[in-house]
Protein backbone atom coordinates (compact mmCIF):
# COMPACT_ATOMS: atom_id res chain seq x y z
CA UNK A 1 0.00 0.00 0.00
CA UNK A 2 1.33 3.42 -1.01
CA UNK A 3 1.85 6.18 1.33
CA UNK A 4 -1.19 8.57 1.56
CA UNK A 5 1.52 11.51 2.13
CA UNK A 6 0.04 15.02 0.72
CA UNK A 7 2.65 15.85 -2.39
CA UNK A 8 2.74 19.66 -0.95
CA UNK A 9 4.73 18.46 2.27
CA UNK A 10 8.25 19.84 0.71
CA UNK A 11 10.64 19.69 3.33
CA UNK A 12 12.58 16.75 3.96
CA UNK A 13 11.75 14.23 6.97
CA UNK A 14 13.04 10.63 5.94
CA UNK A 15 9.68 10.11 3.84
CA UNK A 16 10.42 6.92 3.10
CA UNK A 17 10.31 5.42 6.90
CA UNK A 18 7.33 7.20 7.22
CA UNK A 19 5.66 5.88 4.59
CA UNK A 20 6.07 2.54 6.02
CA UNK A 21 4.15 3.84 9.14
CA UNK A 22 1.49 4.72 7.40
CA UNK A 23 1.16 2.08 5.62
CA UNK A 24 1.28 -0.45 8.54
CA UNK A 25 -1.56 2.01 9.78
CA UNK A 26 -3.91 1.59 6.62
CA UNK A 27 -3.24 5.19 5.51
CA UNK A 28 -2.31 9.00 6.54
CA UNK A 29 -1.89 12.10 5.18
CA UNK A 30 -3.07 15.00 8.08
CA UNK A 31 -6.19 15.92 7.63
CA UNK A 32 -6.47 13.60 3.70
CA UNK A 33 -7.96 10.80 5.59
CA UNK A 34 -11.07 10.54 8.39
CA UNK A 35 -9.61 7.95 9.91
CA UNK A 36 -6.22 9.41 10.64
CA UNK A 37 -4.82 11.76 12.71
CA UNK A 38 -1.09 12.94 12.36
CA UNK A 39 1.28 14.85 15.28
CA UNK A 40 4.11 16.47 14.64
CA UNK A 41 6.84 17.20 17.19
CA UNK A 42 10.50 18.29 17.86
CA UNK A 43 11.04 15.97 21.15
CA UNK A 44 11.79 12.25 21.00
CA UNK A 45 9.57 10.01 22.92
CA UNK A 46 11.66 8.76 25.22
CA UNK A 47 9.89 5.86 26.55
CA UNK A 48 6.51 3.58 26.36
CA UNK A 49 6.85 2.22 29.48
CA UNK A 50 4.55 3.76 32.16
CA UNK A 51 7.22 3.03 35.42
CA UNK A 52 9.89 5.49 33.35
CA UNK A 53 7.68 7.90 32.48
CA UNK A 54 8.49 11.51 33.40
CA UNK A 55 8.76 13.38 30.94
CA UNK A 56 5.40 15.68 28.53
CA UNK A 57 6.60 13.42 25.64
CA UNK A 58 6.17 9.84 26.84
CA UNK A 59 3.08 10.89 28.86
CA UNK A 60 1.61 11.74 25.97
CA UNK A 61 1.26 8.30 24.22
CA UNK A 62 1.48 6.37 27.24
CA UNK A 63 -1.88 7.38 28.25
CA UNK A 64 -3.10 6.68 25.36
CA UNK A 65 -1.65 3.40 25.38
CA UNK A 66 -2.18 2.30 28.97
CA UNK A 67 -4.50 3.32 31.55
CA UNK A 68 -4.54 4.13 35.37
CA UNK A 69 -7.02 3.19 37.94
CA UNK A 70 -8.79 6.27 38.11
CA UNK A 71 -8.42 9.58 35.93
CA UNK A 72 -9.52 13.33 36.18
CA UNK A 73 -13.25 13.77 35.20
CA UNK A 74 -13.64 15.83 32.28
CA UNK A 75 -11.53 18.88 32.31
CA UNK A 76 -11.53 19.10 36.60
CA UNK A 77 -8.45 18.74 38.03
CA UNK A 78 -10.78 18.28 41.60
CA UNK A 79 -12.98 15.57 40.56
CA UNK A 80 -11.68 11.61 39.67
CA UNK A 81 -13.67 9.13 38.05
CA UNK A 82 -13.29 5.83 37.81
CA UNK A 83 -10.98 3.98 34.81
CA UNK A 84 -9.42 0.78 35.30
CA UNK A 85 -10.92 0.42 38.97
CA UNK A 86 -15.12 0.72 39.08
CA UNK A 87 -15.00 1.97 42.87
CA UNK A 88 -12.68 2.40 45.59
CA UNK A 89 -12.74 3.37 49.63
CA UNK A 90 -10.71 4.09 52.17
CA UNK A 91 -10.79 3.53 56.23
CA UNK A 92 -11.17 6.16 58.47
CA UNK A 93 -7.94 6.96 59.47
CA UNK A 94 -7.21 7.59 55.39
CA UNK A 95 -4.32 4.69 55.93
CA UNK A 96 -6.00 1.76 53.61
CA UNK A 97 -7.68 1.96 50.50
CA UNK A 98 -9.29 -1.13 48.83
CA UNK A 99 -10.15 -0.65 45.11
CA UNK A 100 -12.00 -3.12 42.92
CA UNK A 101 -10.64 -3.74 39.32
CA UNK A 102 -13.09 -3.60 36.04
CA UNK A 103 -13.86 -7.22 34.46
CA UNK A 104 -13.64 -8.49 31.38
CA UNK A 105 -10.61 -5.84 30.45
CA UNK A 106 -8.13 -7.02 27.95
CA UNK A 107 -4.33 -6.15 27.32
CA UNK A 108 -3.13 -5.83 23.86
CA UNK A 109 -1.54 -8.90 24.13
CA UNK A 110 -4.65 -10.98 24.74
CA UNK A 111 -4.54 -11.52 28.41
CA UNK A 112 -6.73 -10.07 30.84
CA UNK A 113 -6.21 -7.84 33.55
CA UNK A 114 -6.14 -8.82 37.21
CA UNK A 115 -5.61 -7.63 40.62
CA UNK A 116 -2.35 -9.31 40.19
CA UNK A 117 -1.21 -6.88 37.64
CA UNK A 118 -2.20 -4.14 39.47
CA UNK A 119 -0.12 -5.33 42.35
CA UNK A 120 3.11 -6.14 40.40
CA UNK A 121 2.62 -2.59 38.47
CA UNK A 122 3.02 -0.93 41.55
CA UNK A 123 5.56 -3.44 43.44
CA UNK A 124 7.52 -2.56 40.43
CA UNK A 125 7.82 1.02 40.68
CA UNK A 126 8.37 0.94 44.07
CA UNK A 127 11.38 -1.79 43.86
CA UNK A 128 12.84 0.37 41.00
CA UNK A 129 11.55 4.27 41.95
CA UNK A 130 14.90 5.13 39.72
CA UNK A 131 16.01 8.93 40.33
CA UNK A 132 14.52 9.43 36.32
CA UNK A 133 11.51 8.58 36.96
CA UNK A 134 8.23 9.80 39.00
CA UNK A 135 7.89 6.57 41.01
CA UNK A 136 9.58 8.82 44.27
CA UNK A 137 5.75 10.46 45.32
CA UNK A 138 4.05 6.84 45.15
CA UNK A 139 7.10 5.89 47.25
CA UNK A 140 7.01 8.50 49.34
CA UNK A 141 2.64 7.63 49.65
CA UNK A 142 3.31 4.58 50.24
CA UNK A 143 6.54 3.33 52.16
CA UNK A 144 6.88 6.87 53.46
CA UNK A 145 9.92 7.62 52.05
CA UNK A 146 10.94 9.30 48.46
CA UNK A 147 14.13 7.37 48.16
CA UNK A 148 14.65 3.51 46.87
CA UNK A 149 16.18 0.46 48.87
CA UNK A 150 19.78 1.73 47.60
CA UNK A 151 19.25 4.67 49.46
CA UNK A 152 17.11 4.00 52.37
CA UNK A 153 17.28 0.81 54.07
CA UNK A 154 14.68 0.64 56.25
CA UNK A 155 12.71 -0.37 52.64
CA UNK A 156 12.89 -3.94 52.75
CA UNK A 157 10.81 -6.59 50.60
CA UNK A 158 8.37 -7.37 53.14
CA UNK A 159 7.46 -3.67 53.41
CA UNK A 160 7.08 -3.47 49.80
CA UNK A 161 4.69 -6.44 50.17
CA UNK A 162 3.09 -5.27 52.99
CA UNK A 163 2.17 -1.76 51.09
CA UNK A 164 0.75 -3.18 47.92
CA UNK A 165 -1.45 -6.74 47.58
CA UNK A 166 -4.52 -8.86 46.27
CA UNK A 167 -7.67 -9.33 48.64
CA UNK A 168 -10.21 -11.75 47.00
CA UNK A 169 -9.57 -9.64 43.89
CA UNK A 170 -9.19 -6.30 45.05
CA UNK A 171 -6.19 -3.94 45.23
CA UNK A 172 -4.91 -3.20 48.69
CA UNK A 173 -3.00 0.25 49.53
CA UNK A 174 -1.63 0.26 52.94
CA UNK A 175 -0.04 3.89 53.90
CA UNK A 176 2.22 4.47 57.41
CA UNK A 177 0.12 7.52 57.21
CA UNK A 178 -2.48 9.32 55.46
CA UNK A 179 -1.96 11.19 52.00
CA UNK A 180 -4.54 13.24 51.11
CA UNK A 181 -2.89 13.26 47.49
CA UNK A 182 -3.10 9.98 47.38
CA UNK A 183 -5.83 9.67 44.01
CA UNK A 184 -4.47 12.28 42.71
CA UNK A 185 -1.03 10.51 42.35
CA UNK A 186 -2.91 7.48 41.45
CA UNK A 187 -4.29 9.41 38.35
CA UNK A 188 -0.40 10.04 36.89
CA UNK A 189 0.35 8.43 33.80
CA UNK A 190 3.34 7.16 35.50
CA UNK A 191 1.03 5.19 37.75
CA UNK A 192 -0.98 3.26 34.60
CA UNK A 193 -1.38 -0.67 34.78
CA UNK A 194 0.82 -3.49 32.87
CA UNK A 195 0.57 -6.35 31.48
CA UNK A 196 2.75 -9.05 34.34
CA UNK A 197 2.90 -11.81 31.98
CA UNK A 198 3.88 -10.01 29.15
CA UNK A 199 6.42 -7.59 30.78
CA UNK A 200 8.43 -10.80 32.37
CA UNK A 201 8.24 -12.17 28.47
CA UNK A 202 9.88 -9.21 27.87
CA UNK A 203 13.07 -9.64 30.57
CA UNK A 204 11.23 -6.94 32.77
CA UNK A 205 11.42 -8.04 36.91
CA UNK A 206 9.34 -11.28 37.40
CA UNK A 207 7.88 -9.87 40.59
CA UNK A 208 9.92 -12.15 42.89
CA UNK A 209 11.31 -11.80 46.43
CA UNK A 210 14.54 -13.97 45.03
CA UNK A 211 15.21 -10.87 42.11
CA UNK A 212 14.23 -7.56 43.66
CA UNK A 213 17.25 -6.26 45.19
CA UNK A 214 18.50 -6.20 41.11
CA UNK A 215 15.97 -3.98 39.96
CA UNK A 216 16.51 -1.45 42.54
CA UNK A 217 17.17 1.88 40.92
CA UNK A 218 17.12 0.67 37.59
CA UNK A 219 16.26 3.00 35.11
CA UNK A 220 12.73 2.00 33.29
CA UNK A 221 12.95 4.29 30.24
CA UNK A 222 14.79 1.75 27.59
CA UNK A 223 12.83 -1.39 28.87
CA UNK A 224 11.72 -4.68 27.38
CA UNK A 225 8.28 -3.16 28.02
CA UNK A 226 9.25 -0.03 26.06
CA UNK A 227 10.59 -1.75 23.07
CA UNK A 228 7.22 -3.78 23.20
CA UNK A 229 4.09 -2.09 25.24
CA UNK A 230 0.74 -4.12 26.01
CA UNK A 231 -1.54 -1.73 27.78
CA UNK A 232 -5.30 -1.71 28.35
CA UNK A 233 -5.65 1.60 26.62
CA UNK A 234 -7.52 2.25 23.08
CA UNK A 235 -4.38 2.29 21.17
CA UNK A 236 -2.10 -0.19 20.74
CA UNK A 237 1.40 0.35 19.03
CA UNK A 238 1.77 -1.00 15.45
CA UNK A 239 5.19 0.47 14.07
CA UNK A 240 8.18 2.85 15.29
CA UNK A 241 11.27 4.20 13.92
CA UNK A 242 13.96 7.05 14.59
CA UNK A 243 11.12 9.92 12.93
CA UNK A 244 8.07 8.75 13.69
CA UNK A 245 5.57 6.16 15.83
CA UNK A 246 2.07 4.92 14.46
CA UNK A 247 -0.66 3.49 16.36
CA UNK A 248 -3.82 1.60 15.64
CA UNK A 249 -7.28 1.56 17.15
CA UNK A 250 -7.32 -1.25 19.74
CA UNK A 251 -10.30 -3.82 18.45
CA UNK A 252 -10.37 -5.24 22.01
CA UNK A 253 -11.03 -2.29 24.08
CA UNK A 254 -13.26 -2.17 26.95
CA UNK A 255 -14.50 1.01 26.53
CA UNK A 256 -15.57 0.73 22.36
CA UNK A 257 -13.23 1.71 19.76
CA UNK A 258 -12.83 4.53 18.61
CA UNK A 259 -13.35 6.93 15.98
CA UNK A 260 -10.38 7.58 14.79
CA UNK A 261 -8.36 4.59 13.60
CA UNK A 262 -4.65 5.52 12.96
CA UNK A 263 -2.42 8.13 15.36
CA UNK A 264 0.55 9.06 13.78
CA UNK A 265 2.99 10.80 15.84
CA UNK A 266 6.17 12.21 13.69
CA UNK A 267 9.43 13.90 14.95
CA UNK A 268 9.96 17.14 13.32
CA UNK A 269 12.49 19.31 14.85
CA UNK A 270 12.20 22.09 12.61
CA UNK A 271 9.46 24.89 13.41
CA UNK A 272 8.95 26.24 10.63
CA UNK A 273 8.44 22.80 8.41
CA UNK A 274 5.90 21.69 11.19
CA UNK A 275 3.89 25.32 10.83
CA UNK A 276 3.65 25.02 6.90
CA UNK A 277 2.64 21.17 8.01
CA UNK A 278 -0.25 22.27 9.73
CA UNK A 279 -1.12 25.18 7.42
CA UNK A 280 -1.21 22.71 4.41
CA UNK A 281 -3.11 19.81 6.36
CA UNK A 282 0.35 17.50 6.34
CA UNK A 283 -0.49 17.26 9.98
CA UNK A 284 -3.43 18.05 12.30
CA UNK A 285 -1.91 19.30 14.97
CA UNK A 286 1.94 20.27 16.20
CA UNK A 287 4.07 21.55 18.73
CA UNK A 288 3.97 25.21 17.03
CA UNK A 289 6.86 26.83 19.98
CA UNK A 290 4.15 28.89 21.89
CA UNK A 291 1.44 31.61 21.37
CA UNK A 292 3.60 34.21 19.56
CA UNK A 293 4.05 31.76 16.14
CA UNK A 294 0.64 30.81 16.46
CA UNK A 295 -0.99 34.45 16.51
CA UNK A 296 1.54 35.54 13.68
CA UNK A 297 1.17 32.41 11.71
CA UNK A 298 -2.02 30.32 12.11
CA UNK A 299 -4.54 32.41 14.13
CA UNK A 300 -6.44 33.31 10.72
CA UNK A 301 -5.25 30.67 8.64
CA UNK A 302 -7.98 29.25 6.80
CA UNK A 303 -8.75 25.33 8.01
CA UNK A 304 -6.99 25.99 11.03
CA UNK A 305 -9.05 26.80 14.09
CA UNK A 306 -7.45 28.30 17.72
CA UNK A 307 -8.08 27.55 21.40
CA UNK A 308 -6.75 29.77 23.05
CA UNK A 309 -6.84 31.22 26.97
CA UNK A 310 -6.62 27.42 28.41
CA UNK A 311 -5.41 27.35 32.00
CA UNK A 312 -2.05 26.95 32.54
CA UNK A 313 -0.94 24.57 35.34
CA UNK A 314 3.36 25.86 35.60
CA UNK A 315 4.29 28.35 38.44
CA UNK A 316 7.75 30.01 37.72
CA UNK A 317 9.77 32.59 40.03
CA UNK A 318 13.10 34.17 39.29
CA UNK A 319 14.87 32.23 42.63
CA UNK A 320 16.62 34.19 45.12
CA UNK A 321 19.89 31.82 46.50
CA UNK A 322 19.83 32.77 50.49
CA UNK A 323 23.66 30.88 50.54
CA UNK A 324 25.29 30.62 47.16
CA UNK A 325 27.85 27.80 47.40
CA UNK A 326 31.18 29.20 48.76
CA UNK A 327 33.64 29.66 45.75
CA UNK A 328 31.37 30.31 43.16
CA UNK A 329 32.10 32.89 40.61
CA UNK A 330 28.67 34.51 40.48
CA UNK A 331 29.87 35.95 43.74
CA UNK A 332 32.25 38.31 42.33
CA UNK A 333 34.61 39.37 45.65
CA UNK A 334 32.16 37.70 47.38
CA UNK A 335 31.80 40.69 49.80
CA UNK A 336 29.60 43.84 50.09
CA UNK A 337 32.27 46.06 48.67
CA UNK A 338 30.10 47.10 45.04
CA UNK A 339 32.06 44.06 43.48
CA UNK A 340 30.07 41.50 44.56
CA UNK A 341 27.65 40.00 47.02
CA UNK A 342 28.68 37.42 50.02
CA UNK A 343 26.85 34.23 49.90
CA UNK A 344 23.88 35.04 51.78
CA UNK A 345 23.15 38.42 50.18
CA UNK A 346 19.58 37.28 49.72
CA UNK A 347 18.99 36.13 53.17
CA UNK A 348 18.08 39.73 54.00
CA UNK A 349 14.18 40.05 54.09
CA UNK A 350 15.06 43.57 52.51
CA UNK A 351 17.06 42.57 50.02
CA UNK A 352 14.43 40.62 48.69
CA UNK A 353 11.53 42.93 49.12
CA UNK A 354 13.64 45.06 47.19
CA UNK A 355 14.23 43.23 44.04
CA UNK A 356 10.82 41.77 43.88
CA UNK A 357 9.27 45.23 44.08
CA UNK A 358 11.63 45.80 41.18
CA UNK A 359 10.16 43.75 38.70
CA UNK A 360 7.39 44.94 36.10
CA UNK A 361 5.01 41.99 36.11
CA UNK A 362 2.46 44.54 33.71
CA UNK A 363 5.59 44.98 31.18
CA UNK A 364 6.45 41.16 31.21
CA UNK A 365 2.78 40.54 30.01
CA UNK A 366 2.89 42.42 27.23
CA UNK A 367 6.15 41.55 26.31
CA UNK A 368 6.29 38.06 26.56
CA UNK A 369 2.69 36.95 26.74
CA UNK A 370 0.90 39.21 24.35
CA UNK A 371 -0.76 40.78 26.94
CA UNK A 372 -2.10 37.50 28.36
CA UNK A 373 -2.61 35.96 32.06
CA UNK A 374 -2.53 37.68 35.56
CA UNK A 375 0.14 38.50 38.63
CA UNK A 376 0.26 35.27 41.29
CA UNK A 377 -0.49 35.02 44.82
CA UNK A 378 1.84 32.13 45.03
CA UNK A 379 3.75 29.66 43.30
CA UNK A 380 0.84 27.52 42.47
CA UNK A 381 -1.46 27.17 39.06
CA UNK A 382 -5.15 29.01 39.90
CA UNK A 383 -6.73 26.30 38.46
CA UNK A 384 -5.56 23.77 41.45
CA UNK A 385 -7.03 23.26 44.98
CA UNK A 386 -5.37 25.32 47.61
CA UNK A 387 -4.64 28.33 45.68
CA UNK A 388 -5.56 31.45 47.41
CA UNK A 389 -6.58 34.56 44.95
CA UNK A 390 -7.36 36.69 48.02
CA UNK A 391 -3.79 36.88 49.38
CA UNK A 392 -1.70 39.76 47.98
CA UNK A 393 -0.04 40.47 44.31
CA UNK A 394 3.58 42.08 44.33
CA UNK A 395 3.56 44.94 42.79
CA UNK A 396 5.80 47.04 40.57
CA UNK A 397 6.71 49.79 43.34
CA UNK A 398 10.31 51.47 42.51
CA UNK A 399 10.05 53.59 45.61
CA UNK A 400 9.04 50.05 47.77
CA UNK A 401 12.13 48.71 46.21
CA UNK A 402 14.68 51.93 46.89
CA UNK A 403 12.83 52.13 50.50
CA UNK A 404 13.32 48.52 51.22
CA UNK A 405 17.14 48.40 49.72
CA UNK A 406 18.09 51.52 51.68
CA UNK A 407 17.21 49.36 54.79
CA UNK A 408 19.03 45.79 53.60
CA UNK A 409 22.38 44.87 55.26
CA UNK A 410 22.08 48.04 57.93
CA UNK A 411 22.23 50.24 55.13
CA UNK A 412 25.55 49.00 53.83
CA UNK A 413 23.86 47.52 50.56
CA UNK A 414 22.54 51.15 49.71
CA UNK A 415 26.15 52.80 50.24
CA UNK A 416 28.59 50.40 48.90
CA UNK A 417 26.30 49.24 46.40
CA UNK A 418 27.14 45.16 44.88
CA UNK A 419 27.52 43.31 41.66
CA UNK A 420 25.62 40.69 41.14
CA UNK A 421 26.37 37.60 38.25
CA UNK A 422 22.89 36.22 36.97
CA UNK A 423 22.32 33.60 33.99
CA UNK A 424 19.31 32.75 31.80
CA UNK A 425 18.79 29.89 30.16
CA UNK A 426 20.29 30.24 26.45
CA UNK A 427 17.50 30.44 23.14
CA UNK A 428 14.50 31.30 25.86
CA UNK A 429 13.40 34.57 24.94
CA UNK A 430 11.01 34.62 28.30
CA UNK A 431 14.33 34.07 30.39
CA UNK A 432 16.35 36.79 28.70
CA UNK A 433 13.46 39.12 28.49
CA UNK A 434 12.35 38.94 32.44
CA UNK A 435 15.55 38.69 33.65
CA UNK A 436 16.41 41.95 31.90
CA UNK A 437 13.31 43.82 32.95
CA UNK A 438 15.02 42.98 36.40
CA UNK A 439 18.25 44.23 35.61
CA UNK A 440 16.64 47.30 34.50
CA UNK A 441 14.93 48.02 37.05
CA UNK A 442 17.65 47.66 40.21
CA UNK A 443 20.47 49.21 38.19
CA UNK A 444 18.21 52.33 37.58
CA UNK A 445 17.50 52.54 41.59
CA UNK A 446 21.01 53.07 42.69
CA UNK A 447 24.12 53.71 39.66
CA UNK A 448 26.06 51.46 42.72
CA UNK A 449 24.01 48.48 41.39
CA UNK A 450 25.17 46.22 39.30
CA UNK A 451 23.54 43.09 37.59
CA UNK A 452 25.31 41.06 34.98
CA UNK A 453 23.41 38.74 33.08
CA UNK A 454 24.80 35.64 30.50
CA UNK A 455 23.58 33.28 28.78
CA UNK A 456 24.25 29.60 29.86
CA UNK A 457 22.64 25.99 28.22
CA UNK A 458 19.86 24.83 30.23
CA UNK A 459 21.81 21.57 30.93
CA UNK A 460 24.57 23.57 32.50
CA UNK A 461 22.18 26.03 34.10
CA UNK A 462 20.66 23.12 35.79
CA UNK A 463 23.09 21.11 37.40
CA UNK A 464 24.94 24.54 38.98
CA UNK A 465 21.40 25.57 39.58
CA UNK A 466 20.93 22.18 41.41
CA UNK A 467 24.41 22.52 43.08
CA UNK A 468 23.54 25.58 44.74
CA UNK A 469 26.08 27.91 43.15
CA UNK A 470 23.75 30.31 41.36
CA UNK A 471 22.42 33.62 42.76
CA UNK A 472 19.36 34.96 40.67
CA UNK A 473 17.57 31.94 38.38
CA UNK A 474 14.34 32.07 36.38
CA UNK A 475 12.51 28.60 36.83
CA UNK A 476 9.69 26.84 37.26
CA UNK A 477 7.64 23.31 38.27
CA UNK A 478 5.22 21.66 35.99
CA UNK A 479 2.79 19.18 38.05
CA UNK A 480 3.32 15.69 39.13
CA UNK A 481 -0.24 15.26 40.21
CA UNK A 482 -2.87 18.15 40.92
CA UNK A 483 -2.46 18.86 44.08
CA UNK A 484 -1.15 21.99 46.05
CA UNK A 485 1.60 19.41 48.29
CA UNK A 486 3.26 19.24 44.53
CA UNK A 487 3.98 22.72 44.18
CA UNK A 488 3.84 24.48 47.61
CA UNK A 489 5.99 21.79 49.30
CA UNK A 490 8.37 21.66 46.44
CA UNK A 491 9.20 25.38 46.38
CA UNK A 492 9.18 25.83 50.38
CA UNK A 493 9.98 22.90 52.28
CA UNK A 494 13.52 22.84 53.67
CA UNK A 495 12.82 18.96 52.36
CA UNK A 496 11.57 19.86 49.25
CA UNK A 497 13.09 19.85 45.74
CA UNK A 498 14.27 23.23 45.53
CA UNK A 499 15.88 23.80 49.18
CA UNK A 500 19.20 22.94 48.00
CA UNK A 501 19.00 25.61 45.26
CA UNK A 502 16.95 28.44 47.68
CA UNK A 503 18.48 27.35 50.93
CA UNK A 504 15.21 28.67 52.07
CA UNK A 505 14.16 27.43 56.10
CA UNK A 506 10.84 28.79 57.15
CA UNK A 507 10.05 26.67 60.37
CA UNK A 508 6.89 27.82 60.27
CA UNK A 509 5.96 26.87 56.90
CA UNK A 510 7.51 23.52 57.07
CA UNK A 511 5.31 23.20 60.14
CA UNK A 512 2.38 24.42 58.09
CA UNK A 513 3.25 21.78 55.19
CA UNK A 514 3.81 19.03 57.40
CA UNK A 515 0.21 19.39 58.65
CA UNK A 516 -1.32 20.05 55.34
CA UNK A 517 -0.07 16.65 53.81
CA UNK A 518 -1.30 14.49 57.23
CA UNK A 519 -4.64 15.81 56.79
CA UNK A 520 -7.25 14.81 54.49
CA UNK A 521 -9.68 17.87 55.54
CA UNK A 522 -9.50 19.91 52.11
CA UNK A 523 -10.88 22.86 53.72
CA UNK A 524 -8.29 22.94 56.66
CA UNK A 525 -5.51 22.30 54.05
CA UNK A 526 -6.58 25.26 52.11
CA UNK A 527 -6.36 27.11 55.07
CA UNK A 528 -2.94 25.78 55.79
CA UNK A 529 -1.75 27.05 52.23
CA UNK A 530 -3.26 30.07 52.49
CA UNK A 531 -0.90 30.83 55.61
CA UNK A 532 1.92 29.35 53.86
CA UNK A 533 1.00 32.06 51.20
CA UNK A 534 0.65 34.87 53.26
CA UNK A 535 3.67 33.97 54.98
CA UNK A 536 6.03 33.68 52.09
CA UNK A 537 4.46 37.26 50.61
CA UNK A 538 5.83 39.24 54.03
CA UNK A 539 9.31 36.93 53.66
CA UNK A 540 9.15 37.84 49.52
CA UNK A 541 11.08 34.38 49.22
CA UNK A 542 10.53 34.43 45.50
CA UNK A 543 9.40 36.58 42.41
CA UNK A 544 6.88 35.37 40.82
CA UNK A 545 5.92 35.27 37.64
CA UNK A 546 2.66 35.51 36.14
CA UNK A 547 0.14 33.12 35.08
CA UNK A 548 0.72 32.53 31.34
CA UNK A 549 -2.91 31.11 29.70
CA UNK A 550 -2.34 28.32 26.69
CA UNK A 551 -3.31 28.38 23.26
CA UNK A 552 -3.11 25.98 20.39
CA UNK A 553 -4.38 24.95 16.68
CA UNK A 554 -5.53 22.22 15.35
CA UNK A 555 -7.16 21.71 12.00
CA UNK A 556 -10.80 22.84 11.85
CA UNK A 557 -11.92 19.35 11.33
CA UNK A 558 -11.16 17.89 13.98
CA UNK A 559 -13.24 17.50 16.82
CA UNK A 560 -13.13 16.54 20.29
CA UNK A 561 -10.18 19.49 21.54
CA UNK A 562 -11.93 22.46 23.08
CA UNK A 563 -11.82 24.99 26.48
CA UNK A 564 -14.53 22.52 27.94
CA UNK A 565 -12.54 19.55 27.37
CA UNK A 566 -9.35 20.24 27.76
CA UNK A 567 -7.82 18.98 31.02
CA UNK A 568 -4.10 20.68 31.49
CA UNK A 569 -3.35 16.87 32.92
CA UNK A 570 -3.11 14.86 30.17
CA UNK A 571 0.12 14.96 28.38
CA UNK A 572 -0.97 15.11 24.66
CA UNK A 573 -1.01 18.89 23.76
CA UNK A 574 -4.47 18.67 22.84
CA UNK A 575 -5.51 18.26 26.50
CA UNK A 576 -7.49 15.06 25.89
CA UNK A 577 -7.30 11.21 25.05
CA UNK A 578 -6.96 10.25 21.40
CA UNK A 579 -10.33 8.01 21.95
CA UNK A 580 -12.18 11.06 22.25
CA UNK A 581 -11.03 12.75 19.04
CA UNK A 582 -13.42 12.49 16.13
CA UNK A 583 -13.42 14.27 12.50
CA UNK A 584 -16.14 16.06 10.94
Amino acid sequence: MSSAVSSSLKFTLALTSLSLLLSACGGGGGSGRADTFVYQQSADIPTLDPGGTYDNASSAVVENLYETLLTYKGSSLREFQPLLATQWSSNAAGTQYTFTLRSGVKFHSGNTLSCDDAAYTFQRNLVTNAPESGNWFLSDALLGTSDNAKTDSSITWQRIQDAVKCNDGQLVLTLPKPDPALLAKLAYTGQSIVDKQWAIQQGEWDGTEATWKDWVGKDLQGSGLSAKPSGTGAYKLVNRDANALAFQAFDGYWGGKPTISNIVFQKVPEQAARLEAIKQGDADMVETGGRAPIEQQLKDQSGIKVIDELPDTSAFAIFMNEQVQPGSSVLGSGKLDGQGIPANFFSDVDVRRGFRAAFDTATYIKDVQQGKGEARTMPLPDTFPGYDASLPRADFDPKAAAAALKQAWNGQVWEKGFTINAVYRAGSVPSQTAMEILKKNVEALNPKFKINLKAKAWSTMLQDFGAGKEVLVLSGWAPDYADADNFLYTYFSSQGFYYNRTHLKDPQIDSWLEQARATTDQAARNRLYAQVGQRAFDQAYYILLPSNPGILAVRGSVEGISQENYNPMRGFAGGVLWKNLSRS
